[in-house]
């Protein structure tokens, strides 16, 4: 049997509950708002550390919420791929794990007061709406992520607002230029929730989901992270050339063949478990354009 349906042993089964593959989403964004900031301040590493751990305390209890919530909606069975398999595979009760991902809120809660002790409360309000959306995202009698809307959620809170606050939280102002900066964060982590909805059409479609993959068809939701990934890159020469940042931004083009590898990946198969890799491949585009862009926005800042 493939070893992602496999009975996990120890730890192994609390890591997998974090879906470690959607992290990225957490610590990506909050790296790019940093190193934005870094340009022209000085960084609070305190403050980066808190709000890192925040985000990625977040981000794991969304997926709690998602394992324990898909369980109880009867959309989750012992031969579903991509989920931790903490409850179906695992045995562990499914309130252990609603409570866990409640423990995961309360810590960041604190965490978030420490921020907003140190910047703005006007953050706490922020964060509450985040920390909001992220529970209602599968549970709720209408969740996010059982719509068409879940790329343009997640994109716009994970991808576009983790990167504006950890820019504020270094700065005390938000920018145009973090603004667009944030845009193509904002377009990698919508492609996560995409290949992973490309991946599932199939369950999701008999489990009564209406993602944006089943109700364009997954030829063209393949095309649409195509484009989310093309899009990444034109904005980046767009700055460019525009001047807005240094031409060592283009650093991000180095990644170009992990995107590739997810679509092609997507077109040559339709099973889950063997486009498996094309989850890590968006992932990976997420984490490596990012860290890429930051190092060419700090090179271009010293030279």
């Amino acid at each position: 049997m493939h070893e992602q349906l496999q009975r996990d042993e120890g730890w192994r089964i609390w890591w997998k509950l974090t879906r470690p593959h959607t992290l990225t989403a957490s610590f990506a964004p909050v790296f790019l708002g940093t190193a934005i900031a870094f340009i022209d301040h000085p960084i609070r590493w305190g403050l980066f550390i808190a709000m890192l751990v925040a985000s990625l305390l977040i981000q794991s209890a969304t997926n709690m919420f998602n394992e324990y919530y898909d369980f109880k909606r009867g959309l989750d069975t012992e031969k579903s791929v991509g989920i931790g398999g903490t409850i179906v595979r695992n045995g562990v009760q499914p309130k252990t794990v609603l409570q866990l991902a409640l423990l995961f809120y309360a810590i960041s809660i604190g965490i978030g007061l420490y921020i907003c002790y140190e910047t703005s409360w006007w953050l706490a309000v922020v964060g509450l709406v985040s920390m909001a959306i992220g529970y209602f995202y599968t549970g709720g009698p209408w969740p996010i992520a059982y719509s068409p809307f879940g790329e343009v959620v997640s994109g716009f809170v994970m991808g576009m607002l983790l990167v504006l606050i950890a820019f504020y939280i270094q700065t005390d102002t938000v920018t145009g230029l973090a603004i667009a900066l944030a845009v193509p964060s904002m377009l990698l982590v919508a492609a996560i929730m995409l290949a992973n909805n490309i991946r599932d059409i199939r369950q999701d479609t008999i489990g009564g989901r209406r993602t944006m993959a089943i109700l364009v068809g997954r030829p063209a939701a393949i095309n649409v992270l195509l484009g989310l990934f093309a899009g990444s890159y034109v904005w980046i020469i767009g700055l460019v050339v525009l001047q807005f940042i240094s031409p060592w931004a283009l650093l991000v083009f180095i990644s170009v063949p992990v995107p590739k590898r997810a679509i092609d990946t997507f077109r040559r198969s339709e099973n889950p478990l063997e486009v498996a890799p094309a989850m890590k491949a968006t992932a990976q585009t997420n984490t490596f354009f990012v860290i890429l862009l930051g190092i060419g926005l700090i090179i271009g800042h010293f030279l």
